[in-house]
């Protein structure tokens, strides 16, 4: 059995420090790279670039809506056209970094807010998904687990991964608790571990109200920016090693 972990990482900005990276990176096998919108700027992404090839990990774009101050966590209203063209860009941004560096990209997952909405709007989710094969058919494509953005992706003829959150809260709807809600960040190493092994191999995650879901869980993600984010990441690998799961990044076969 094997799965990919992933972490959002390369959201430093300027002389602003973001985020465990050099922490996490060790631990992961996938990176999903900010791209300068929502966090990032042309030297960060450089660096990470740099950091995640240094760890053999794959390297992916991390697009976001236009929003430092927000941090790309604000819903804002973009047109289909507006969407695409703003994914693209980002996606085209990476991937020229990434190639100055002599690697390539292996995969897109969209950032935040920008997630969450294309999660549940076929629309934007199409457009996404447009951006992703008409910058490069090859890269795969995260969205979250039964959502819009995995149907479009497949509809696109785009290869797929489902993602789960063992570092998350969900709702019972299969969506994740919004920040903020109690219970919505988990911190504890031990409980997120055992939330990655049963997502991996029971293929079910519980809610906050206690009921059980069901998931595909083609790839997991650690927030580079949760409290303790490399102990957590350590903690999961080692579990998921433990239950007898490979890790290794979808972006990489090709």
């Amino acid at each position: 059995m094997q799965i990919d972990l992933n972490a959002d990482v390369g959201e430093s900005f300027g002389a602003y420090r973001y985020g465990d990276d050099e922490g996490v990176m060790p631990s992961v096998s996938s990176a999903n790279i900010a791209c300068g919108f929502h966090a990032g700027d042309p030297a960060v992404m450089r660096s990470t670039v740099l950091l995640a090839t240094r760890h053999d990990v794959g390297v992916g774009a991390h697009p976001g809506f236009q929003d430092l101050l927000g941090f790309g966590r604000r819903e804002m209203q973009v047109g289909t056209a507006e969407l695409e063209s703003l994914v693209a860009y980002q996606i085209g941004a990476l991937a020229a970094i990434a190639a100055a560096e002599g690697t390539r990209l292996g995969h897109v997952k969209p950032h935040g807010a920008l997630y969450n909405m294309a999660a549940r709007d076929r629309a934007m989710a199409d457009s996404i998904a447009r951006a992703v094969r008409a910058v490069d058919a090859s890269l795969v494509l995260f969205g979250l687990s039964g959502s819009q953005l995995i149907a479009s992706g497949e509809r696109a003829g785009l290869r797929v991964a489902s993602e789960v959150f063992a570092d998350r809260g969900y709702l019972p709807d299969g969506s994740l608790a919004p920040r903020g809600t109690p219970g919505a960040v988990l911190a504890g190493a031990a409980e997120v571990a055992k939330r990655a092994v049963e997502m991996a191999s029971g293929r079910t995650v519980t809610a906050l109200d206690g009921s059980g879901i069901s998931v595909r869980a083609d790839t997991i993600c650690i927030h580079g920016d949760t409290p303790g984010a490399a102990a957590l990441a350590r903690a999961v690998r080692d579990a998921l090693t433990a239950a007898g799961i490979d890790i290794v990044s979808p972006g990489r076969a090709r």
